[in-house]
């Protein structure tokens, strides 16, 4: 046994590793701070974060891997960290592994599979407060002795012990033990000895694993699956069986070693986290309140959010213009005043919505109240497709579905996953409110039924159509998918605790610094590219155009007539241009909703995002004034009439269809960018936008077709 760990690399690299909720992601930003990097595994979903330290001689870099109860490569989580551990998808020199202080015999289950990898590890024993606090007296020395581990006892919350950590790492006191156990005693050597040859492997329990959890690796060719499977049936191992015995040998030798190095002196009490629980957890109030807290929070994000959005529109907006006035005229100012900075804005301002959001998520799973959620949920859910953790990226897909699609990789099931990303963008998003509330005042009378508000239920009734889209096309794809995955879940009751607000603070930075960095690049190039088409027309159309503005420029007498010409002339240049071609042609299939060429515009530039509608749709009917300003935008709106009929264009039935495609359509494209980021494929934000799309229509259609 060695118990020091030394190397001459300029940058070590930790793994930090532990059980959810056993306050790792605590230390490790305590002890990284700022100083941290977010972004994917190669290949997987999963969230990769790396934080820095440095002293005089070198530079330690602290990789924090997804919380895990073991190395069972099963879910997405237990298999990061299992090819981390294994140099398969990184290598790191040395591993951190948290321990719970108050369920000891539950983290040295995945502490004790780190030490028989034949890795340099040190433990933190954490949370030492909580055991202190029912009655858990843990023989500090006597667990070093029998493990032949370095380790640290901590306080993360209250920052106590992490100085030790720090001086534990800075002094690489990391140590490779002896086996904790035999795994010959389920495998016999000969055939370990033969994985190990074959795949280059430094201990016998890494064959072990390789052997029983092999056909989960999907990195492994299918040659190597093969040999496996030889080598399994020539030896006769059920490794099923095998892993069920290593398990209950190890569970065995844990259970004799905490009964050894645990006092107990007096009961644990519980009495308040058992009678809230009760209340939380209730089969009618646990709902109540939990509707209850997400009506709270999404109040807040919408009070809170507003004003910092309009800040931000409003400094953009301010940013485009002195743009276009300072500037020489020419392309390239158009195109940073109409394309680029506008581009820019459109990524920035959904930082308030998304920043707000996770952090109160975050919030809530300080407190230990988002894991009840999650039990709350799971029974409804699972008829459904779904996870009881789909609650979590559906309740954000009420705000954004982006942070909504983000949400749904801490679901370990692939297929429950998928059918949470495939089904969040139905929720009713902030993105879809101004949409509904100027056609809602367009064509829903401002009068009382039963007392309530017709324009508020038909929001309400939106709002419900899109929860409700929701949950049958996940019941839908439940039926479509097959999957001989099993689904369970395994949720920890964590104690009630209060928040720690730095801890919210980074989880907030950390999630938007994702989105501006991942689907802004996308949001950005679309911006650009339907600046291009909205800007640019055959000259056989736009040249004429040129010509007739400046000859009726001339003729004009004051600078409200020419503020009108041009704004009659952006109008003419807009249908002239590729992106009115576009509209033109998609005209004879959108008429049967109800729609002229004119929306079928800001159908074809809200798939950008769907706010775009609103500023679309003021640019294309020459609203003068703010195109912010929802009364004028309604007022007209409502005026406007097809010039066949003199009917007017925004009646009820073309106003309902209008509201029933953008609640089911797909439309906006940072959504499908997070998409695809999540899934690491095309195949499937191509598939949600055209089966997304095509019910959109559908529906649009029964709809006018019906009330016209």
């Amino acid at each position: 046994m060695n118990d020091t760990i030394k190397s001459k690399k300029d940058i070590f690299s930790i793994a930090l590793i532990g059980n959810p909720n056993v306050g790792k992601s605590s230390i490790f930003n305590q002890l990284t701070g700022l100083n941290q990097k977010i972004g994917n595994y190669p290949g997987l979903t999963v969230d990769k974060a790396t934080g820095f330290l440095k002293d005089s001689q070198r530079k330690y870099e602290l990789v924090d891997l997804p919380g895990t109860y073991s190395l069972y490569p099963k879910s997405e989580d237990e298999l990061i960290a299992y090819k981390i551990l294994t140099g398969k998808q990184k290598s790191v020199d040395a591993v951190i592994v948290v321990l719970d202080a108050c369920n000891l015999e539950r983290s040295l289950l995945l502490g004790t599979q780190i030490m028989d990898f034949g890795l340099p590890v040190a433990f933190v024993l954490n949370m030492k407060d909580l055991a202190e606090k029912q009655g858990l007296v843990i023989k500090t020395h006597e667990l070093y002795k029998s493990l032949g581990v370095p380790l640290a006892l901590t306080d993360a919350r209250k920052v106590e012990g992490l100085e030790a950590v720090k001086t534990l790492m800075k002094d690489e006191r990391f140590a490779i033990t002896s086996p904790f156990i035999e795994v010959q005693e389920v495998v016999s050597v000969e055939v370990l000895d033969k994985v190990r040859a074959k795949f280059d492997l430094v201990s016998d329990y890494q064959a072990f694993q390789m052997l029983v959890f092999f056909e989960q690796d999907r990195g492994l060719i299918t040659e190597d699956k093969e040999w496996l499977r030889s080598l399994c049936k020539a030896s006769g191992l059920d490794t099923s069986k095998a892993q069920l015995e290593e398990a209950n040998l190890r569970i065995a030798k844990i259970q004799k070693l905490v009964n050894k190095t645990i006092v107990k002196q007096k009961e644990k009490t519980n009495s308040f986290s058992r009678k809230l629980d009760g209340f939380l957890l209730h089969p009618i109030f646990g709902y109540v309140f939990f509707l209850a807290i997400l009506l709270l929070i999404f109040q807040a994000i919408f009070a809170w959010a507003e004003m910092p959005m309009d800040w931000i529109d409003e400094g953009f907006a301010l940013a485009s213009g002195w743009i276009s006035s300072s500037l020489p005229e020419g392309v390239f100012t158009d195109f940073l005043a109409e394309g680029l900075v506008p581009g820019i804005g459109g990524i920035v301002i959904f930082i308030p919505q998304i920043a707000l959001l996770f952090g109160f998520l975050a919030f809530l799973e300080d407190t230990g109240y988002l894991s009840r959620v999650v039990f709350l949920m799971d029974r409804f859910m699972k008829p459904l497709g779904l996870h009881g953790k789909s609650v979590v990226p559906l309740i954000s897909g009420l705000a954004c579905a982006i942070p909504a699609v983000m949400a749904s990789r801490t679901i370990s099931n692939n297929k429950e996953r998928l059918i949470t990303i495939l089904v969040a963008p139905w929720m009713s998003c902030s993105a879809r409110l101004p949409i509904y509330i100027i056609i809602i005042g367009i064509v829903i009378p401002d009068q009382a039924i039963f007392g309530i508000n017709a324009q508020a239920l038909a929001l309400l009734g939106m709002y419900l159509l899109g929860t409700f889209a929701t949950l049958a096309g996940a019941f839908v794809l439940n039926l479509l998918f097959k999957q001989n995955q099993a689904s369970f879940l395994l949720a920890e009751m964590p104690i009630y605790r209060w928040p720690r607000w730095k801890a919210v603070g980074l989880t907030m930075f950390s999630k938007s610094k994702v989105f501006v960095l991942e689907a802004g690049k996308v949001i950005l190039m679309i911006s650009i590219v339907l600046w291009v088409l909205s800007s640019y027309g055959p000259s056989s159309r736009m040249d004429p155009l040129d010509d007739e503005e400046e000859a009726l420029m001339t003729t004009a007498q004051s600078e409200e007539e020419q503020e009108e010409i041009a704004e009659l002339f952006a109008s003419k240049r807009l249908e002239a241009s590729y992106m009115g071609i576009m509209g033109k042609a998609i005209e004879p299939v959108i008429a049967p909703l109800g729609y002229d060429w004119k929306i079928g515009i800001a159908l074809i530039t809200s798939f950008a995002a769907r706010e775009v509608f609103v500023g679309t749709i003021a640019t294309i009917y020459s609203i003068g004034g703010d195109v912010e300003n929802e009364l004028t935008i309604r007022e007209k709106l409502a005026s406007e009439t097809r010039p066949d009929s003199g009917e007017k264009v925004f009646n009820l039935a073309t106003g309902l269809s209008l509201m029933v495609f953008y609640a089911f359509a797909m439309q906006c494209m940072s959504t499908l960018a997070v998409v695809k980021r999540e899934t690491k494929s095309w195949k499937w934000p191509v598939i949600q936008t055209v089966a997304m799309t095509a019910i959109a229509y559908l529906a649009a259609l029964i709809t006018y077709q019906t009330l016209v």
